[in-house]
């Protein structure tokens, strides 16, 4: 990144590139691939795991920094980047009684690097660049305490920021790219306390004496002089497009050097053969014919449910033919007989909610199967999956794992699903991704992300509009297969 500070001040309009839409070709039996933006979730080209790049944005209180983040987060437009702040990290949780009456009346200097736990977030940073998952704590600002925080997965890129974001080298050391907002010290004010009054219940009165008693000095004392450390020094922060160009691609360059794929949604040209890990439950007339009233959308729901558990049971099956098995000897009631028997435990992980569907045929196949569950949905504003719950058995990472899905679109929630996992020390060779009705496009993506886990799906088709939907594909499975078409987008879940 770069060697020597650069101060810009400029006002030029900022041009956004946008991709392309998917592309749209006849059906199976070989396919093209399609990559969404950027490369998968925290791996590289090659499939193996990469440092995350750590973007660092500092200012003083009010300065633009969280408007500046998610800013940049927006005009990246890769997938994978998360938004980690300081301000999880204030040491609140452990004032006592007379501290947390003197926060209350805004008597509490939350503004200098004492009043951080930099040993949590330098911890929490380094598992976050290694592709590590992290409890995140939240800080309640009405309260001034700590609450039950989230999990944050490991990115390509994180940006983080806050106030002390450069007053510790071993925090500035995890930055691959350090910004320092400016921004003028009346205008920082009235931001304060519009937020102060507005967001946290605080009195004009207490938020300015807390402004002069601490928050000015200590920009002047603690943080002014951190700006010697910035890369990027940016005046008005998102006011600035010049600066945001410049900064988006430096960011591009960082992550280009280290192998990351920025080619966006473009596809490869030619078509590619199956992945080897790639599936087909064996096709029949059988499998055809149901294939069909699964797919017809004037069929009852009857018949759509009843079509759909067959062809359920018989991806399942075949899921649990690619089982590690060992030769056995057993005596039969007249003799011995050289038999097979599964080596390993297994468990089901369905994602909620139409990978439920999953999990009957499975318990009918396999007895002592256990049974998990993973949340994922879409934001609907991002467009990304999310992950929100999990249940996972005790002792999953010696199992095989049967992941289970209704369809595979883009590929971007059962990716997630998989993250989730492995994270829980699942061996990515132990997960077998079972789908009734995939995309193209979502195995190319999961293959190329995850080489070593194996997919089972019982149809296959090329094409995935703008919307994400497979075409032609089958409708709303989870609508279909739960009867809630009449609930419309309310139950409407991921059809990534």
């Amino acid at each position: 990144m770069a060697e020597s500070r650069v101060d810009i001040d400029a006002a030029d309009p900022l041009p956004l590139n946008r991709t392309s839409s998917f592309g749209q070709k006849e059906p199976r039996p070989s396919f093209r691939a399609v990559f969404t933006h950027g490369r998968p979730p925290w791996y590289r080209l090659d499939g193996h795991q990469e440092k995350a790049l750590v973007i660092g944005v500092c200012g003083g209180s009010a300065s633009g920094k969280t408007t500046l983040a998610n800013r940049i987060i927006e005009c990246l437009n890769i997938r994978w980047v998360c938004l980690l702040s300081m301000d999880s990290f204030y040491k609140a949780s452990v004032l006592n009684e007379e501290e947390h009456a003197r926060a209350a009346k805004s008597n509490y200097d939350f503004d200098c690097p004492e009043a951080f736990d930099i040993d949590l977030l330098v911890e929490t940073l380094k598992e976050l660049k290694a592709g590590r998952s992290v409890e995140v704590p939240t800080y309640n600002f009405v309260t001034h305490s700590r609450e039950p925080g989230y999990t944050m997965y490991g990115a390509n890129v994180i940006v983080f920021e806050g106030i002390m974001a450069y007053c510790d080298q071993r925090v500035r050391d995890l930055l691959d790219v350090k910004i320092f907002v400016t921004e003028d010290a009346d205008v920082r004010l009235a931001r304060r306390l519009l937020r102060d009054t507005n967001e946290r219940g605080r009195e004009v009165k207490g938020s300015i004496t807390q402004y002069n008693r601490f928050v000015y000095p200590a920009f002047k004392n603690h943080i002014e002089p951190t700006m010697q450390f910035a890369d990027l020094v940016i005046p008005r922060g998102v006011s600035n497009p010049v600066a945001l160009d410049l900064i988006i691609t430096k960011v591009k360059e960082g992550l280009a050097s280290r192998g990351h794929d920025l080619r966006g949604m473009a596809a490869r040209d030619g078509d590619m053969e199956d992945p080897s890990s790639l599936h087909y439950v064996p096709a029949s007339d059988q499998l055809h014919g149901l294939m069909t009233t699964i797919r017809d959308r004037d069929s009852s729901r009857d018949d759509f449910v009843f079509s759909t558990n067959r062809v359920l049971r018989l991806t399942v099956e075949h899921a649990l033919s690619l089982c590690p098995f060992e030769d056995v000897v057993v005596e039969t009631a007249v003799g011995t007989y050289l038999g097979r028997r599964r080596t390993h435990q297994i468990t089901g992980v369905s994602i909620v909610r139409a990978g439920m569907s999953f999990e009957e045929p499975l318990r009918q196949c396999v007895r002592d199967v256990n049974i998990g569950q993973i949340l994922i949905q879409t934001n609907l504003t991002t467009g990304q999956p999310e992950f929100f719950h999990k249940v996972l058995p005790n002792g999953i990472s010696n199992h095989k794992v049967m992941l289970m899905d209704a369809t595979l679109a883009t590929g971007a929630s059962a990716m997630m699903a998989i993250r989730v996992l492995m994270d829980h020390h699942v061996p990515e060779e132990n997960i077998i991704l079972v789908v009734l009705m995939a995309a193209s496009m979502g195995v190319a993506q999961v293959a190329y992300a995850f080489p070593k886990v194996q997919i089972v799906v019982a149809a296959m088709d090329r094409v995935v509009d703008n919307q994400f939907r497979i075409h032609p594909g089958l409708g709303n499975f989870g609508d279909r297969f739960y009867g809630t078409e009449h609930l419309g987008d309310r139950t409407t879940t991921s059809p990534t």
